[in-house]
């Protein structure tokens, strides 16, 4: 499975992303918002199930009904089952409501973005990922998606 962040309409990073995410051939990729456009959206309409949670960028009005054209569009937060891994997927903008899914018990990993730092957190039985985003000043330096490996139990990050 691919995860990414804040793409924010950087079509360079968003064809990098699903360039990694095919050459893994990933089934599904997980969006943790900012996409923002639905030109960007467009990008991720490949071969894997497409999921997307709204980030505090996503101003676009047409930006669900272009992704619900190939994939799903979730609103603020989605939680799903992949094999025997729960997921909680939400952009991140309430620390708050991050720690919340994260210390709840409830998730085995909890990924999110906003804040375009890559993080790999063990706290308790649930891992806190967020595979990064474009490039900011106080952040990564560079863009990094992440794959995450659900038979091994296993997250790798990847430049972009």
């Amino acid at each position: 499975m691919g995860i990414c962040s804040d793409t924010h309409d950087n079509l360079d990073l968003a064809r990098g992303a699903v360039e990694t995410f095919e050459d893994a051939g990933v089934d599904a990729v997980l969006h943790c918002g900012d996409v923002v456009s639905p030109f960007t959206a467009n990008v991720f309409d490949s071969d894997f199930e497409f999921h997307a949670v709204r980030g505090n960028n996503d101003g676009e009005w047409n930006l669900g009904s272009v992704i619900a054209s190939f994939g799903t569009y979730h609103g603020e937060c989605a939680t799903f089952e992949f094999d025997a891994a729960s997921v909680a997927l939400y952009h991140g903008t309430n620390e708050t409501l991050v720690d919340g899914l994260v210390d709840s018990g409830t998730y085995d990993y909890v990924f999110r973005g906003h804040t375009h730092q890559r993080t790999y957190e063990e706290r308790g039985d649930t891992v806190h990922v967020n595979p990064g985003g474009l490039p900011i000043p106080g952040a990564d330096d560079t863009y990094h998606v992440a794959l995450f490996d659900t038979e091994e139990d296993d997250v790798a990050f990847y430049e972009v």
